[in-house]
């Protein structure tokens, strides 16, 4: 497989775990509300305002977890702990923790 198409598969994925795949999340835990549980998992993106505080904003080479404020450790922690509240504290904390996951994933097992 050529890089670009590598390249390609990658960006593909990454806006596929975004935006695509919080519906699944929506539909099999919450059935019932799933397009308010949409909307919040959606607003978690929200999240990558911190890129805005770096320069350059966007550097393929860098990897989000551990660089921007908001996608660090600690702030990681604490999306973790949102998980043991009810509600919608809980669902901006699934959101959190997966975008952290797409992030990760999208440096860590892909080319760049």
């Amino acid at each position: 497989m050529a890089l670009s198409d590598v390249m390609l598969l990658k960006t593909v994925t990454h806006y596929f775990l975004h935006f695509v795949f919080p519906v699944f999340i929506a539909l099999v835990f919450y059935p019932q509300n799933w397009k308010k549980v949409y909307l919040i998992l959606l607003a978690t993106m929200l999240v990558d305002l911190d890129h805005l505080f770096a320069t350059p904003i966007f550097d393929p080479s860098r990897g989000s977890i551990g660089f921007h404020f908001l996608h660090s450790y600690y702030a990681i922690a604490v999306y973790f702990l949102m998980l043991f509240f009810k509600g919608n504290i809980r669902i901006i904390g699934i959101g959190l923790l997966f975008h952290m996951l797409t992030d990760f994933q999208d440096f860590n097992l892909w080319p760049h």
